[in-house]
């Protein structure tokens, strides 16, 4: 990770048959071209992951705004989410009028079920479960609380492409699944995102809602009917062009990346004190990044700053981040934003300065995750594997 580390020839072949004839959008023009790069991608997607239906947009946050949409939610209804995500989770759930109930986290570093339960309401309309850094979230409790409750699971995988669990893979175990392909991700398009389902009324919910609600039943773009409100969140040939190439190679970059992911875990196993996120046993994950937790929040920081000092780059400490924690979301917390934010989420917006942080705090302030680069040479990760050890055992 990430895929533009190795963008080459095959992704500027699959562009060039774009710029040839110049149509750049993935709709219509069909006499001017004899091929639809969205298309091919969706069909690649589809058939590798084995669902029945899938749909691309232009970006991970889209992806995540349509599935909500597409799936019914919307104004004042509650979506569950984790504490530890990046900003669009949150984002994608306000963009549709809906409210985001933070939950604790365990040591998958995703969503805990019993948090999760104690959260549910009667406005609860969906739990949103997000596969951080490339591992997993335990599903089974989720999916049997949503069965208990009558709720939607909306996957957000867009940092997880490849993993599986219980031999599925990850994105297509709940009601819709979520992947970005922007530019930092495994596969990229430079910038895109992916909806996934089995459930043929939310993907032609998804297909509408995503083109200002064209139902594209007839053959010219002017005159389809719109069923519905939509908006547009459209991915254009170019970038599709780009995400066919980088799709083609996932199952390269995941083998890449599982070497050199098992190299580095298997020399800081010998680092005492030192110990790993925990994967479910019926799950495995993309190995894109190698996450693991240090006795203290005080030995995390100093390792932190001792592997950044002596090189080690690529390392993140989670805690104070400004994107991907509740640490720094006085954004969401106070509601700053450009305009007038609608009365329904004022007023049922929770109040996160009562809210109880301490399982998910006592977590993330331990865990650091290093990043795994497909442009390595296994000699470089043999290299940073030992030197990581060497600082580690400086500190813990």
């Amino acid at each position: 990770m990430p895929g533009f580390e190795f963008f080459g020839d095959l992704e500027r072949k699959e562009v060039n048959d774009v710029l040839n004839t110049g149509v750049l959008m993935r709709y219509g023009f069909d006499g001017a071209r004899d091929h639809y790069k969205a298309e091919e991608l969706e069909q690649l997607i589809s058939t590798r992951f084995d669902v029945n239906h899938t749909h691309l947009v232009s970006s991970g946050t889209a992806a995540l705004t349509v599935a909500l949409a597409s799936a019914g939610v919307g104004a004042g209804d509650e979506v569950i989410m984790p504490m530890f995500t990046f900003v669009a989770t949150f984002e994608a759930i306000l963009s549709v009028g809906a409210i985001p109930v933070l939950a604790n986290i365990d040591e998958t570093l995703g969503l805990n079920a019993n948090a999760v339960e104690k959260v549910i309401t009667k406005r609860t309309k969906a739990i949103m479960p997000v596969h951080m850094c490339g591992a997993i979230t335990d599903l089974d409790p989720l999916l049997k609380l949503c069965k208990k409750h009558n709720l939607r699971l909306i996957e957000d995988a867009c940092q997880a492409i490849g993993g599986t669990y219980n031999g599925k893979l990850l994105g297509t175990i709940g009601d819709v699944g979520c992947f970005s392909f922007d530019y930092v991700k495994t596969v990229t398009c430079g910038e895109g995102g992916a909806i996934v389902t089995n459930n043929k009324d939310v993907y032609t919910n998804a297909v509408y809602y995503s083109d200002h609600g064209h139902d594209h039943l007839g053959v010219d773009r002017g005159k389809d009917e719109h069923p519905f409100l939509g908006y547009n969140y459209r991915i254009s040939e170019l970038h599709a062009a780009v995400g066919v190439a980088q799709f083609k190679q996932l199952d390269a970059f995941l083998e890449i990346q599982k070497k050199y992911f098992t190299i580095i875990e298997d020399a800081l196993r010998t680092v005492k004190g030192l110990t790993f996120r925990e994967i479910p046993e019926v799950g495995e994950q993309n190995y894109s990044f190698l996450s693991f937790f240090l006795p203290t929040k005080e030995k995390t920081q100093l390792a932190h700053k001792a592997l950044s000092e002596g090189g080690i780059d690529a390392t993140f400490y989670w805690f104070d981040n400004n994107w991907h924690y509740h640490t720094k979301w006085e954004h969401l917390k106070e509601l700053t934003a450009l305009g007038n934010v609608s009365r329904t989420i004022k007023e049922n917006l929770p109040d996160y300065s009562n809210y109880d942080y301490e399982a998910s705090d006592a977590i993330i302030a331990r865990t650091l995750s290093c990043l795994i680069k497909l442009s390595w040479t296994e000699e470089e990760v043999k290299e940073r594997a030992s030197n990581m050890v060497t600082i580690l055992n400086t500190i813990v």
